[in-house]
């Protein structure tokens, strides 16, 4: 229903510039933007993301040598895919983990949280890393950011960019 009225806004805005919208390539569908992670050990890092953030498994599908092949796992109405990092193959050239580039990283995903101060005590128990502490922020709501037991990056916060 938001990604309806994002888009309804988007008309009203281009008709009242006197433009054409674009027709939106997105699939009408629950999530159209899913971030794709990679893990090392992908069953540890599931198993950890249900407990420190709440995600939910969807669909996991073991692969040989007890890795992953492929993950879904729920959050709200969205979705991340992950797997196991077996660095075979080009697409696995392109990859890198964040401990093998000095933990920067160019893309994070963000949570968005109807409680972040409890968000952040499931993150804590679960010995996140935290490199942003809780904080009310300018723009609206509490926020922090996290990393991963491998290093990936993750913002958690309340501020909902589709209420606008």
């Amino acid at each position: 229903m938001l990604a309806v009225l994002a888009r309804l806004r988007y008309l009203i805005s281009v008709a009242a510039r006197g433009q054409q919208p674009m027709p939106s390539p997105a699939k009408a569908t629950i999530s159209t933007v899913i971030p794709g992670l990679r893990y090392r050990d992908a069953h540890a890092a599931i198993d950890w993301l249900v407990r420190a953030f709440g995600f939910e498994r969807h669909a996991v599908y073991d692969g040989p040598n007890n890795t992953v092949a492929h993950a879904q796992l729920s959050f709200g109405n969205g979705m991340i895919m992950l797997g196991s990092a077996t660095n075979e193959g080009a697409y696995a050239e392109m990859m890198a983990h964040p401990d093998e580039i000095g933990l920067r990283e160019t893309q994070h995903p963000c949570l968005i949280v109807a409680d972040a101060t409890a968000v952040y005590e499931m993150a804590l128990a679960a010995n996140a890393t935290i490199v942003t502490e809780l904080a009310e922020m300018p723009y609206g709501g509490k926020a922090f950011a996290c990393r991963d037991p491998e290093g990936h990056l993750w913002s958690v916060g309340e501020y909902d960019p589709w209420a606008g």
